[in-house]
């Protein structure tokens, strides 16, 4: 098995599989698993290949990021996205599903990503959050879909915030940290620049969709400080890289 990274709260319920891939420098494009960036597709797909044999029962889906407020409920067993792009759900950045050996995964490097985990209804959601998904509360719209749609209550919800560009590392221009100047203590000020806390403003906007601090889990690893790791677009020039984050109910 690859080198993965998994958070302690979600670990705990064996109804649900979650992890978060890791570089590989062994392996074509250190692992990258990204189909829409640069790299030869089949290379990226042998990738992928290598990793669904450990998980034989499992359908991948995997969305079309577009940096939007857009969910997507899957309710079928089907893969969709995993050995093409031309089945990949469109247009979309939160995934949630009740199907069981469903994975549900989100492409990053340096974006937010978020787990989500209702054990009582037995629900689970991939979040991709980069600024301007959270900017649009991609995150707490997620939450609020799960409660309508299949009667989740917030406090009984587990999330893990998975690794990402940390406020030691996010330097943003104004014209982006000024969407977040009225949540308090979202940024540091630095000179003529901002660094941009992303992991703790959308872990505000679980609090306020009602969850307990206590089930929030963030993973404290920040994608440009670890680059050994994880693919980082802001510390590696551009990288077309993409590391995984999933989860699904078994």
């Amino acid at each position: 098995m690859k080198k993965i990274y998994t958070f302690h709260k979600l670990s705990k319920y064996k109804s649900c599989h979650h992890l978060v891939t890791q570089k590989d420098q062994n392996s074509p494009y250190s692992f990258s698993l990204a189909l829409h960036t640069n790299e030869e597709k089949k290379e990226i797909v042998k990738n992928r290949n290598e990793f669904s044999k450990y998980f034989p029962h499992k359908k991948f889906i995997v969305a079309n990021q577009t940096h939007s407020s857009n969910i997507c409920i899957v309710d079928k067993n089907e893969e969709l996205g995993w050995k093409s792009l031309e089945n990949a759900i469109e247009n979309s950045d939160a995934l949630i599903t009740n199907q069981k050996d469903v994975m549900l995964t989100i492409l990053t490097a340096d974006c937010v990503p978020i787990l989500l985990f209702d054990p009582i209804n037995k629900v689970v959601a991939a979040v991709h959050a980069g600024w301007k998904g959270t900017k649009q509360e991609i995150l707490f719209k997620t939450v609020e879909k799960m409660k309508k749609n299949f009667n989740s209550d917030a406090k009984y919800i587990l999330a893990g915030i998975a690794p990402s560009i940390g406020r030691c590392c996010y330097e943003v221009d104004w014209n982006v940290a000024q969407h977040f100047k009225d949540v308090q203590n979202s940024y540091d000020k630095k000179a003529d620049k901002y660094m941009l806390d992303l992991p703790y403003i959308n872990k505000l906007q679980l609090l306020e969709a009602g969850l307990i601090d206590e089930n929030i889990e963030l993973s404290n690893v920040c994608t440009a400080c670890e680059v050994d790791n994880y693919f980082s677009y802001r510390k590696e020039n551009g990288c077309s890289g993409r590391f995984m984050s999933m989860i699904g109910l078994n």
